[in-house]
C-alpha cells in the first residue's frame, strides 16, 4: 500500500468533500480517501499495483476540481484568499448598502428611476460577487446533487430575475433587488471569516516548522562543517555548543550538558544529559558542548512526527454544522418541483393568467429563500463565541461549540496546566542559615532549581562563594570562608559518605509527594534540607471538582515519573492519570478515551499540540505556546481552569439556540411554501404576493437573529 497527499482547490462546501470521497472510493485500487475541506488537502491510500497518483488526480479533475500532488509538508498560507474575500466584502457592501436603504426606506416615496438604480446596484453583486455560488451550484448540478450554494444561487436569482421582470413588464409590482444583494453580501462575509480561521490553522503548523534548527555543525573527515538541516544524514556526528538548538534526534557520544526540552516535552526543568543519552531535535542546549550521532532525520524526527500528528488529527468533520447542507440536498429539488407544479397547476389546470401563475411560483421561490436556514447556525455561533470572548474564553468556531456539551472525558496535561509550570521552594529544614547558604552557593546557577532557591532567599545578604565545582547530575561543591559545602541530591550525600539523619524520614516524605530534595552538608555533616516542587495552581482542585459535577471523568497526563504524577493527581483530586508518557504518545491515550466517548484535552506546551488536535475539543491555556493556542479549539485567555466548565455551559446554551433556530427555519418553510403556492386562495381568495413573501422571508431571518441575540443575557 502507498499513500499520497493532494492539494485540492475549487471545493465550495462539505458536499464537494462528500462527492470527491465517493468518487475516489469507487476507483479501482483505492483503499481509503479522506478529504479535509478546511485545509483543502486529501490523503489517499491506494494499491500501487492497481492505480497511481496521476490517475487519482485525473479522477478528481474530471469532477471539476483542481488537484496536485503535495511534495512538501505544511499548509498553504491563505493570505491571498483572505485579501480576495475581504475585497469582495467591501465591494459587495458598497453596492448592497445603498440598494438596501433605497428598498427599505424609499418604498412609498421613490426617487426618480429608483428601480433602475437598484437594478444597477444589484447586478454586480449578483454576478460578480455571487459568481462563486453559481459555480458551486453548477458543479453540484453536474454531479446530480444540491448544496448550500444551490440554495443561495436559487434564492437570490429568483429575487433578482423576478425584479427584472417587474421593471420591464409590470412596474407596478414590487421588486426585490435589495434582498438578493444583501443576502450575497452576508454570505460572502461569512466565508471571509471562515478563511481567517483556516489561516490560523496554517500558522500553527508554520510556527511548529520554524522551531527546528536551520543549520547543523557536522564533523566529517575531522573537519567541522556548517550545513543546512536538510543535508544531515543518519549516522552524522554533530557538534552542539551552548545556546544552540539540537538539529535532529540522536544519541550523545561525547560530553555532558543540560538541555531545555520544555518546547517539546512541556516539562519545566532542564534535563541533565550525558554519554549514551538521547537528545531531541529543536530542543535548546543550555550549558555544555557535546557531540551526538544523528539517529532520526527529516520526517522521522520527534518534531516532524508531532507536525504529522496534528495534520492527521485535524481532519475532522462536524455533522451538526453541516446540517443545512444535508437538508438542502432534499429541500432544494423539492422547492423547485413545488414551484414548477404551482405554475403548471394555476396556468394549465385552473386556467389563471400567466402573471398570476408566475406570481405564485415566484412567491414559492422567494419565501423559500434559505436566509433563515443559512443564518440559524452562524448567528448563534457568532453570539456564543462573542459571549465566550467577553469571559476570556476564546472559541475558534462552531465545531467546538457543537462538541463541548457532549464531552464525557477530559485529559489535563500536568506541567503549566494543573501546576504553575515553574519550581518553587516548598520546605526548608535546618537552622536559620540553611536557606542563606544554599542560595549563596546557587546564586550564579542557571538551573531552575537553583533559581528557585535564590528567589526564595530574596532580601538576604548572600555570602561569597569560592572553589565552586559542578558535580554533573548530582549537585555542586563549594567553599564559604574556610568551610566546605556539598549541595545536591540525597544520592550525592550517600556517595560522599555523609549520613542523612535526622532528615531521612522527611526526605522520604518529600520524595513521595513528588518533590525534588536538595540536601546541604557542611564539612561532611548534613546541615539542612530544601525541597522544591512545581506546585498546583490555586484553583486547579476546585475546577476539577466542578467538572466532575458536570459528569466528566477527569484524567491527567505527564512525562513525569509515577511517584510525582501520583502526588500531583492526589492534590488536584484526580483518580486517573497517565505517567511517563512520551510527547508523541499523548495523542494515543486521548484516542483510546475517544473510543469510549467524546474527549477533551487541556494543555499549554508544544508537546501538547498533537493531543489537543486529536481530541474532540482541544483546550489551550492562554499563557502557553503559540502553537498550543492555535491548535486548540478553545483558548482560556485568563489561564483559569474554572473557565472550562463555563465553556461547556456556553456550548449547551448555544446548541439549544441552534436547534431552536433550525426548528423555526424549517417550520417557517414548511408552512410558508404551501401558502405561497396558493393553497388558501380557493377558500379565502387571497394569494400571497411576492412582496409579502419577501417580507416573511426577512421576518424569518430577523426572528432567528433575535433568538440568537437572547443568548447574550444568559449567565455562565
Amino acid at each position: 500500500m502507498k499513500s499520497v497527499d493532494l492539494k485540492i482547490t475549487g471545493m465550495h462546501c462539505q458536499s464537494c468533500v462528500t462527492l470527491i470521497e465517493k468518487t475516489l472510493s469507487k476507483e479501482k485500487g483505492i483503499k481509503n480517501a479522506s478529504v479535509n475541506f478546511a485545509t483543502e488537502r486529501a490523503k489517499v491510500v491506494f494499491d500501487e499495483n492497481q492505480t497511481n497518483e496521476n490517475t487519482i488526480v485525473k479522477s478528481i479533475e474530471n469532477k471539476g476540481y483542481n488537484a496536485k500532488i503535495l511534495t512538501d509538508k505544511g499548509f498553504v498560507n491563505k493570505k491571498k484568499e483572505i485579501l480576495e474575500l475581504k475585497k469582495k466584502v467591501i465591494i459587495s457592501t458598497i453596492f448592497a448598502l445603498p440598494a438596501f436603504i433605497l428598498g427599505m426606506f424609499f418604498m412609498k416615496s421613490p426617487l426618480p428611476f429608483q428601480d433602475y438604480l437598484m437594478w444597477l446596484l444589484a447586478t454586480p453583486v449578483q454576478f460578480y460577487i455571487g459568481k462563486q455560488f453559481y459555480q458551486g451550484a453548477w458543479a453540484a448540478l453536474k454531479n446530480k446533487t444540491a448544496n448550500m450554494d444551490t440554495l443561495i444561487a436559487l434564492g437570490t436569482s429568483a429575487a433578482y430575475f423576478f425584479s427584472v421582470y417587474v421593471i420591464l413588464f409590470n412596474p407596478s409590482e414590487h421588486q426585490y433587488f435589495e434582498a438578493s444583494a444583501v443576502l450575497i453580501t452576508l454570505v460572502v462575509f461569512g466565508k471571509y471569516l471562515e478563511a481567517i480561521a483556516k489561516n490560523k490553522t496554517s500558522q500553527a503548523i508554520s510556527k511548529l516548522m520554524k522551531l527546528g534548527a536551520k543549520y547543523a555543525t557536522v564533523i566529517r573527515n575531522n573537519k567541522e562543517l556548517k550545513i543546512p538541516i536538510d543535508d544531515v544524514k543518519k549516522g552524522d556526528i554533530i557538534l552542539v555548543r551552548p545556546g544552540e538548538k539540537v538539529p535532529v534526534d540522536g544519541i550523545i557520544i561525547e560530553g555532558h550538558t543540560t538541555i531545555d526540552e520544555s518546547l517539546v516535552t512541556g516539562e519545566s526543568l532542564p534535563v541533565e544529559k550525558k554519554k549514551n543519552d538521547q537528545v531531541i531535535g529543536s530542543t535548546i542546549n543550555k550549558l555544555g558542548s557535546f557531540k551526538f550521532k544523528a539517529t532520526k532525520v527529516g520526517s522521522e524526527t520527534t518534531l516532524a512526527r508531532i507536525i504529522k500528528l496534528i495534520e492527521d488529527a485535524q481532519s475532522k468533520k462536524a455533522p451538526i454544522q453541516r446540517f443545512a447542507d444535508s437538508v438542502s440536498s432534499y429541500f432544494v429539488p423539492a422547492v423547485i418541483l413545488i414551484s414548477v407544479i404551482t405554475f403548471l397547476t394555476w396556468y394549465f389546470v385552473i386556467g389563471s393568467s400567466i402573471g398570476f401563475a408566475l406570481k405564485a411560483s415566484v412567491a414559492v421561490l422567494v419565501i423559500a429563500c434559505p436566509c433563515a436556514l443559512g443564518l440559524a447556525t452562524p448567528t448563534a455561533i457568532m453570539v456564543g463565541t462573542g459571549k465566550g470572548a467577553r469571559h476570556g474564553i476564546l472559541i475558534k468556531g462552531g465545531d467546538s461549540l457543537e462538541s463541548a456539551y457532549k464531552l464525557k472525558y477530559i485529559v489535563f496535561d500536568k506541567t503549566g496546566t494543573i501546576t504553575k509550570g515553574q519550581p518553587e521552594v516548598t520546605n526548608v529544614l535546618g537552622d536559620k542559615d540553611t536557606l542563606l547558604l544554599a542560595a549563596s552557593i546557587e546564586n550564579h546557577s542557571e538551573h531552575p532549581i537553583g533559581e528557585a532557591i535564590v528567589k526564595k532567599a530574596k532580601g538576604l545578604k548572600l555570602k561569597k562563594v569560592t572553589k565552586f565545582k559542578s558535580i554533573t547530575g548530582k549537585g555542586v561543591k563549594a567553599k564559604i570562608g574556610s568551610k566546605e559545602y556539598y549541595l545536591g541530591s540525597p544520592k550525592l550525600m550517600l556517595e560522599k559518605g555523609i549520613g542523612l539523619s535526622p532528615y531521612q524520614k522527611q526526605i522520604e516524605e518529600f520524595e513521595n509527594q513528588g518533590q525534588t530534595v536538595i540536601t546541604l552538608a557542611e564539612n561532611n555533616v548534613v546541615k539542612g534540607v530544601v525541597s522544591v516542587a512545581d506546585e498546583i495552581k490555586e484553583n486547579s482542585a476546585s475546577a476539577i471538582r466542578r467538572l466532575k459535577k458536570l459528569g466528566l471523568e477527569v484524567y491527567m497526563i505527564t512525562g513525569d515519573n509515577k511517584k510525582t504524577a501520583a502526588a500531583i493527581a492526589k492534590k488536584a483530586g484526580i483518580k486517573n492519570y497517565f505517567a511517563e508518557v512520551l510527547p508523541e504518545d499523548k495523542a494515543k491515550h486521548v484516542k483510546q478515551l475517544q473510543n469510549l466517548g467524546k474527549t477533551a484535552a487541556v494543555g499549554d506546551g508544544i508537546n501538547d499540540a498533537p493531543m489537543l488536535a486529536q481530541a474532540d475539543i482541544g483546550i489551550a491555556m492562554g499563557s502557553g505556546t503559540d502553537v498550543a493556542m492555535e491548535t486548540g479549539n478553545i483558548v482560556l485567555m485568563k489561564n483559569d481552569l474554572i473557565d472550562i466548565a463555563k465553556a461547556i455551559k456556553l456550548s449547551k446554551l448555544t446548541m439549544k439556540k441552534i436547534k431552536q433556530n433550525m426548528f423555526w427555519a424549517l417550520v417557517y418553510n414548511s408552512l410558508g411554501i404551501p401558502i405561497a403556492a396558493g393553497l388558501l386562495y380557493p377558500f379565502t381568495g387571497w394569494l400571497l404576493n411576492p412582496m409579502i413573501a419577501g417580507g416573511a422571508m426577512a421576518f424569518s431571518s430577523v426572528s432567528v437573529i433575535t433568538n440568537s441575540l437572547l443568548l447574550r443575557k444568559k449567565r455562565l
